[in-house]
């Protein structure tokens, strides 16, 4: 007679990538907004983890939670084996679709700077089958289901990052306007048009132009290329992202009338998944050529 005994059944999965997530990140807050959960229910799927190991994994403060001992000895094990899982689903998904990429992008790069390029790469490239998500933050390469992210960055990254552009900045408007506008000074008496993303970039560009007095009004607008297209339509002075206009500054439609670029110290980069595999290296030369 055979004897088969239950057996014993372990912390449910859930409840092991809450803990990574919150121990990784340093709260539960951070770890909903990563998981696309509430900051209850990482709390409650801790305490779930915690219930099953017979052991406390954080320290429960006002100022919000910190890892114990416990916690602290098993956060390196939970980082890898949640980095193996994530190098699985990333093989399958290569091997079923090698010529599928997908790009995460910033919605203004997206719409005004990935867009405009993408026709003529499906020509070069036919093969591939290229998907673009828009989203405000960058998505871990190492664990989210993206091939290339596009950003603007503190850094220019490290090996498997490649330099698009220096963020420049500068005030823009429609030529009409550009001749009503001699000197900083007349800013006041003009819309000034802001960028929720970007909202302080009259003040980094004020500041560097040694002007951070004058005090602006005008209308704010939640998508980058809204405000754009709202410069062209001769609303008022928006600050512009040299990267992103460069071909509406070309053609005239938007013209810089105090000839004051500035730098902003941050970098409009792609970074890739590693290691780079082919056709994404392909597919990046193509698209920075």
């Amino acid at each position: 007679m055979s004897v088969r005994p239950p057996r014993p059944i372990g912390p449910p999965l859930n409840a092991l990538r809450a803990f990574e997530a919150a121990a990784r990140l340093g709260g539960f807050a951070r770890a909903a907004e990563e998981l696309c959960v509430t900051p209850g229910a990482v709390a409650q799927q801790i305490k779930q983890l915690e219930d099953w190991a017979g052991a406390e994994l954080f320290e429960r403060r006002k100022q919000g939670v910190v890892l114990n001992t416990t916690g602290r000895q098993i956060l390196p094990l939970a980082e890898r084996a949640f980095d193996q899982v994530a190098e699985l689903v990333q093989g399958l998904r290569v091997a079923a679709s090698p010529n599928r990429i997908h790009i995460a992008a910033l919605p203004a790069v997206a719409q005004m700077w990935l867009s405009p390029r993408l026709p003529v790469l499906r020509q070069k490239m036919p093969q591939l089958e290229i998907s673009v998500t828009a989203m405000e933050e960058p998505p871990n390469l190492d664990r989210d289901p993206y091939d290339l992210s596009i950003f603007y960055m503190a850094d220019e990254g490290g090996r498997h990052t490649r330099l698009i552009a220096k963020d420049v900045i500068q005030p823009v408007c429609a030529p009409h306007l550009a001749a009503q506008l001699r000197q900083v000074g007349d800013l006041p008496g003009a819309q000034c048009l802001v960028d929720s993303t970007w909202a302080s970039d009259w003040e980094i560009w004020l500041k560097a132009v040694g002007q951070d007095a004058l005090q602006l009004r005008g209308p704010s607008y939640s998508l980058y290329s809204l405000a754009v297209q709202e410069a062209v339509n001769g609303a008022g002075v928006l600050m512009g992202r040299e990267a992103l206009i460069q071909p509406l500054l070309k053609a005239g439609r938007l013209v810089a009338p105090f000839k004051a670029p500035v730098a902003t110290g941050h970098n409009l980069v792609a970074m890739m998944r590693q290691p780079v595999r082919d056709p994404l290296a392909q597919f990046v030369e193509a698209l920075l050529a």
